[in-house]
């Protein structure tokens, strides 16, 4: 499972001028941290191209509560489903922390495509990697214990997000602990749970709003359902918490 998307953003696989051409169709907007950018359901058509900041994509539950599918950086458009099926929306994008974007009309996006058959294809190729990620996503809710997809969320966060500090990878992405059980899809106290797991063994650190991975290995090994912390890395499973 994943929460990022291809390692080439949209925008960096398109030529240079076709890239300014997108840009120059829309008008710059800016985000506050937690401001909805895209409502789910809602039947606006307009295509956000990222420019900087992170966005967080999620769905609601039939729980009431959300289930975060993805994250999406710089380089990146969202709303672009919408935008090509000109259906409702299908899930909410919300600021993670100050965003910088350009708002394309769905109108305007459309022919953008219709005249670049690169980009046409590049669109395409990056839903077709959301629909394998979400049948990924669903077999893992299937099978794995919280513990397990936890880690496997950490592993991706420090790999794709992380920098190395002098105790270990520090998220550069420091997720609220609600959010963190919204990208597992558990609840906050299962994954406050496997989070005291983690710390009690040394293999993570957790501050306000921060983590640190001190044990890269034990934590891939988690994540593969190869390990439980303090037991054996060759025979152990992991708790079912």
């Amino acid at each position: 499972m994943s929460l990022f998307g291809q390692d080439r953003s949209f925008l960096h696989a398109l030529p240079a001028a076709d890239r300014r051409s997108l840009l120059a169709e829309g008008a710059r907007r800016v985000y506050e941290p937690g401001e909805v950018m895209i409502r789910e359901r809602d039947t606006s058509a307009f295509v956000l191209a990222l420019l900087s900041g992170w966005a967080v994509v999620s769905v609601g539950t039939e729980r009431g509560s959300r289930l975060i599918l993805a994250l999406r950086g710089a380089g990146e458009v969202v709303g672009d489903l919408a935008a090509v099926d000109r259906r409702p929306r299908s899930a909410s994008v919300t600021a993670l922390g100050t965003v910088e974007a350009v708002a394309v009309s769905g109108d305007r996006f459309r022919r953008f495509l219709a005249a670049r058959p690169h980009a046409t294809s590049l669109v395409m190729r990056q839903l077709a990697t959301r629909l394998r990620s979400a049948d990924v996503e669903r077999r893992a809710l299937a099978s794995e214990t919280v513990l397990q997809r936890l880690a496997a969320r950490l592993v991706e966060l420090a790999e794709r997000a992380g920098r190395q500090g002098d105790a270990g990878t520090v998220l550069e992405l420091p997720l609220p602990q609600h959010d963190l059980a919204a990208a597992v899809g558990a609840t906050r106290e299962a994954v406050a749970k496997a989070l005291r797991l983690l710390r009690e063994q040394d293999v993570v650190r957790t501050a306000h709003r921060a983590v640190v991975v001190l044990d890269m290995r034990v934590l891939v090994l988690l994540a593969e359902g190869r390990a439980r912390p303090g037991g054996n890395p060759a025979e152990e499973s992991p708790p079912d918490v």
